[in-house]
C-alpha cells in the first residue's frame, strides 16, 4: 500500500543506462532565466528517506530561495508549474507568489536522459515519455534514482486513448541519468526540483506538469511523416497557445473522446 504523498517502494520502471555524455555546470544567458545543465555529481550520503531529503534541503535550499528571489517570486510560491519539451530536452519551472494569476519563468533545466520518440505514451513497454497535462502525485525519497516525483500517468485522457489494460505507469522525474519513459535530471538537479516541489506538497497544493513533444508544434503539425499524431498534437497546441498567451495555470478537463478542453 502506498501512502498518499509518499511513494516508498523503489521504482524499477525507469532503468535504462545512458550511453555517453558528461555533465556540465549551470549557465546563465543575458537577462533570461538561468539554464541549468545536468551534472555528474551523485548522492553518496547516508541511506534512508530522512537523510536524503535533509541532504537536498541542506545543499540546495538556499540556492532555490535565491533563484526565486531573483525572479521576483516568493518561496515557497503560491503556484508552481513544471513544463516539459521533449524534443528540446527542457524542463521549465514557472511560479507565482500568489495562489492565482500570472506565473513567471523562474528557471530552465536540461533533461539528462529520456527514452522513446516524439508522441504520446499509449501502452506499457513502449519506452515513451507521456505527453499531455498531468500533475505530481507521489514523492519517493527512497528511489533507486535518489529522489523521484511521480507524474500521474495514465490520466483520464490516456485511459481513453491508450491501449486498454496495458498502459503502464510509474512515470517519474528523478535523479541519476538513466530512464525508460521517465525524465532523468541528474542527482544535483533533482535536489533543486525536489525542494521546490516539496514546498508545495507541504501546503497540500498540486504541482501541474505539462508535457509537450516540442516547443515548435507548428513544425510537427506540418510534417506528413508524423500525421498519426497530428489530431492529438493539435489538441495539445490549444493548451500550449493559451498558456503562452496568458501565463496562467490551465483549467483542464477531458471529454468522452479523450480530448482536452481548456479554460
Amino acid at each position: 500500500m502506498v501512502a498518499a504523498g509518499l511513494l516508498l517502494a523503489s521504482t524499477a520502471a525507469c532503468a535504462q543506462p545512458r550511453e555517453g555524455g558528461t555533465g556540465s555546470a549551470e549557465a546563465k544567458t543575458g537577462g533570461s532565466p538561468p539554464v541549468f545543465q545536468w551534472t555528474d555529481w551523485s548522492y553518496e550520503g547516508k541511506p534512508g528517506a530522512r537523510h536524503r531529503t535533509e541532504a537536498a534541503e541542506s545543499a540546495k535550499g538556499e540556492t532555490v530561495r535565491k533563484l526565486f528571489s531573483s525572479a521576483g517570486v516568493a518561496f515557497p510560491p503560491g503556484q508552481l508549474l513544471l513544463r516539459v519539451f521533449k524534443d528540446e530536452d527542457s524542463l521549465e519551472v514557472w511560479a507565482s507568489s500568489e495562489t492565482s494569476g500570472k506565473l513567471t519563468l523562474v528557471a530552465i533545466y536540461k533533461v539528462c536522459y529520456k527514452s522513446g520518440d516524439l508522441g504520446p505514451k499509449r501502452m506499457e513497454g513502449d519506452l515513451q515519455v507521456p505527453e499531455g497535462f498531468y500533475r505530481l502525485d507521489y514523492f519517493n525519497p527512497s528511489s533507486r534514482f535518489y529522489l523521484s516525483m511521480r507524474v500521474n500517468y495514465p490520466n483520464d485522457s490516456d485511459r481513453i486513448l491508450g491501449r486498454k489494460g496495458s498502459l503502464g505507469g510509474d512515470i517519474m522525474i528523478h535523479g541519476n541519468c538513466v530512464s525508460i519513459g521517465c525524465l532523468a535530471m541528474s542527482d544535483e538537479r533533482i535536489q533543486e526540483l525536489w525542494v521546490m516541489a516539496q514546498s508545495m506538497n507541504g501546503k497540500g497544493r498540486r504541482v501541474p506538469v505539462y508535457i509537450f513533444p516540442s516547443r515548435d508544434l507548428d513544425k510537427l503539425l506540418a510534417d506528413p511523416g508524423r500525421s498519426s499524431n497530428h489530431v492529438f498534437w493539435r489538441n495539445l497546441k490549444q493548451g500550449f497557445d493559451l498558456f503562452e498567451k496568458e501565463h496562467r495555470l490551465l483549467k483542464v478537463t477531458v471529454g468522452k473522446d479523450g480530448s482536452y478542453s481548456f479554460e
